[in-house]
C-alpha cells in the first residue's frame, strides 16, 4: 500500500496549504470551501471508523454509527494496519496529547 504514484506538485501544494491551518474554524472554512458536504461527511466517517477500529469496536457497531458498509470498514482497517501510517500517526498523536476525546457518542458526532 506504499504506492507513491499519487504524489505530485499539485498534491504537495494541497498538503502544504493544510499545514498552514491554525484553528478549528480555519480548518472548517477551508475544508467546506474545498469539499462538498457529502465528501466532508465521508471523510469524517472514515476518520471515526479508524478510531473505532483502533479501539477494537466491532464492525457491526461501526456500521451502525457511520452508515458505512463492512467492505469500506475493512478497507479502512487495512489502511490502519498496513497503510502509509497516517491513521496510526494521528490516532497516536491525539492519544498522546490528550487534545481530543476519542470516546464515541452519537450526540457528539451527530
Amino acid at each position: 500500500m506504499k504506492n507513491q504514484n499519487w504524489i505530485s506538485l499539485r498534491t504537495d501544494d494541497l498538503f502544504k496549504a493544510v499545514l498552514k491551518l491554525k484553528t478549528l474554524k480555519e480548518s472548517r472554512n477551508f475544508f467546506r470551501d474545498l469539499l462538498t458536504l457529502p465528501e466532508i461527511k465521508e471523510f469524517s466517517n472514515r476518520w471515526k471508523a479508524a478510531r473505532m477500529l483502533d479501539q477494537k469496536i466491532p464492525y457491526s457497531k461501526i456500521e451502525k454509527e457511520t452508515g458505512m458498509s463492512s467492505t469500506t470498514i475493512a478497507r479502512i482497517n487495512r489502511w490502519l494496519s498496513k497503510g502509509n501510517g497516517g491513521y496510526r500517526l494521528m490516532i497516536d498523536r491525539i492519544k498522546n496529547n490528550h487534545h481530543h476525546d476519542l470516546s464515541f457518542s452519537s450526540e457528539r458526532d451527530s
